[in-house]
């Protein structure tokens, strides 16, 4: 049986109200990541989540004093239209990675529980670095599906969709190749039988 594209799963989620689940699932390591991205930021910035589901974290970000402009991109369209249901005035665009890029950079980046869905993420590390980030941006990476936590290895199959396994090693040389500097991952939420949320922080080089 071929995989099952992921962004139908989520759109089938999201119509049963499953995203709600997400966000309360994912709120302590975002806040987290949160923290990490915004740390010290004292100047106006932009920001984009990739994987933006419906709208949670851009929501938070745009809230934030210093947020010029924040907006988030997902693939799944009922995660998009949700999202847009519940900020009519919020940015949301519906695109599939890695073909769309946003029309300008931005200063920081957010992506929880997205990336391992692509085909190539590691490659997409590159992509963001040279087309989606501003010199000196920030990055932030989510992820629960990784080889240092074996209870999430068997989601893919269950799922029926594609997940790339990537160890906390390979996640960093990937962005060290991508020429992000600063990298530093740290696991979040260990508890017995879990192994954290992964969390990956990154600097583009300031020009």
């Amino acid at each position: 049986m071929s995989l099952r594209p992921a962004t139908d799963l989520f759109s089938e989620w999201a119509d049963v109200g499953r995203d709600e689940g997400m966000e309360r699932g994912h709120s302590a390591s975002v806040d987290v990541m949160l923290d990490r991205l915004l740390d010290g930021q004292n100047r106006p910035f932009t920001a984009m989540d990739i994987g933006c589901g419906n709208g949670w974290v851009v929501r938070r970000l745009a809230a934030h004093d210093l947020c010029q402009h924040a907006s988030g991109v997902d693939g799944a369209p009922s995660m998009i239209a949700k999202a847009r249901a519940i900020d009519p005035e919020g940015d949301y665009v519906e695109a599939m990675l890695p073909a769309w890029k946003p029309d300008e950079p931005v200063d920081l980046v957010h992506t929880m529980e997205c990336l391992y869905y692509l085909e190539d993420p590691l490659g997409f590390l590159h992509t963001m670095h040279d087309e989606w980030m501003n010199p000196g941006g920030r990055l932030v990476i989510g992820v629960d599906h990784y080889t240092e936590n074996p209870s999430s290895h068997d989601w893919g199959p269950s799922l029926n969709v594609h997940m790339a396994l990537l160890s906390i090693a390979e996640w960093t040389a990937g962005l060290e190749a991508a020429g992000f500097i600063d990298i530093k991952a740290e696991q979040v939420g260990a508890k017995e039988g879990w192994a954290g949320t992964l969390v990956l922080t990154a600097h583009r080089r300031s020009d």
